[in-house]
């Protein structure tokens, strides 16, 4: 038996920002307690949905404190915030980080008690505030999917949360919104995708409507991923990368991620490094290791890469994948090595050990010895 999560209402294409006042007034909802980052309070994109809020007559209250990989002090202090303002739902502006961020104050909010409490899966009790959350980056998930991550400061640890209770109710998906994203950026949150819909495939969790809507998304990254990147303002293109994230994180959301993951964590909780890139330098090297033990979960994906996978066995499949993503990578201009991230001094005992512990581990078709997983670190340093 499967159970299937997705947010209730889903917005998307160009313009689809428009339609948010009509959508939060259908459903009743009064005052918001916006959660962003002040990187868009400043660039003007938060102000977008705040005017459409606005124009509805919908009042707000703004944290616009949220820092990358964010930390229980983020969250705890956001939650300081919300109390006493009267706000019934939340609105998330942003990646990974604002969404994540939201996520947790929400189930706070509904089920008390400290953030570190809810480490694990399904743990909360109550359905979170209801969230509204808007996508920026085209790439994280975060907005589709039951999952979310805060950094523990204290053990240097990013924390997985899954949780059914943190679904949002709606999800805005604009690529209107997104058109100013660095290129830097917009490379690493899609490949941060297309790991989330690889490993969905990969993963043994895996079923037909994982793999349908992670293949379909495999596919749209690698043919408008590049562009986008050359050209912000290819509003098709950033149109097709808005679906293909949606597409992979409900993939990933129902079906779980692997070792990249577990092991992306890590560099992202100790060096405080950016999850895409992590995520993106990883990947072909963990699936290479995969395809040793799996290799006919890489058919499909070089079927829809356009190889012709008639009379090649499964292993030149799985090359021609890995091969494929480390082409990728190369052209959006993903760093190959941790050097080039300023991370030169690596404690491979400490990331291995704890990548072992991560919740995203189990997801992987197969268990990673500690020498595998530091071999697999020591080729991107």
């Amino acid at each position: 038996m499967a159970i299937y999560y997705v947010p209730s209402i889903n917005l998307m294409g160009a313009g689809c920002l428009n339609d948010l006042g009509a959508t939060v007034k259908d459903l009743g909802f009064k005052k918001a307690f916006v959660v962003t980052d002040n990187f868009l309070m400043g660039n003007g994109v938060a102000s977008k949905v705040l005017n459409v809020l606005q124009d509805s007559g919908i009042e707000y209250e703004v944290y616009s404190e949220v820092v990358p990989n964010p930390t229980c002090k983020n969250v705890h202090d956001g939650l300081d915030r919300l109390k006493g303002t009267d706000c019934d739902f939340l609105v998330s502006i942003g990646g990974g980080s604002p969404q994540d961020t939201a996520k947790a104050i929400g189930i706070l909010a509904t089920n008390g008690g400290h953030i570190k409490e809810y480490e694990g899966v399904n743990i909360s009790k109550n359905k979170s505030l209801p969230i509204v959350a808007v996508n920026t980056t085209a790439g994280t998930s975060s907005e589709v999917t039951i999952n979310y991550v805060v950094t523990d400061e204290e053990r240097h640890v990013k924390m997985v949360m899954v949780d059914k209770n943190s679904l949002a109710t709606v999800t805005v998906n604009d690529p209107e919104l997104m058109v100013e994203k660095p290129a830097s950026l917009t490379a690493a949150t899609g490949m941060d995708a297309l790991t989330h819909a690889i490993e969905t495939i990969v993963t043994p969790g895996a079923y037909p409507v994982s793999d349908a809507t992670a293949l379909a998304a495999v596919k749209i990254i690698f043919d408008y991923l590049p562009r986008v990147v050359e050209n912000g303002h290819d509003i098709e293109a950033r149109e097709q990368m808005v679906y293909a994230v949606f597409l992979g994180g409900i993939a990933f959301s129902n079906a779980g991620l692997g070792n990249v993951h577990a092991m992306a964590h890590q560099l992202g909780g100790i060096y405080n490094l950016p999850h895409g890139v992590c995520n993106a330098m990883l990947l072909p090297y963990v699936e290479e290791e995969n395809a040793k033990y799996v290799p006919e979960k890489f058919i499909s994906i070089a079927n829809v890469l356009g190889y012709d996978v008639e009379g090649k066995s499964p292993q030149e499949c799985a090359a021609f994948v890995v091969n494929a993503m480390k082409e990728l990578a190369k052209k959006v201009g993903i760093p190959a090595t941790l050097g080039e991230l300023g991370v030169n001094n690596v404690d491979f005992d400490l990331l291995a050990e704890n990548a072992m512990k991560d919740i995203c581990a189990p997801g992987n078709p197969v268990e990673f010895t500690k020498e595998q997983i530091i071999e697999l670190y020591k080729k991107i340093v």
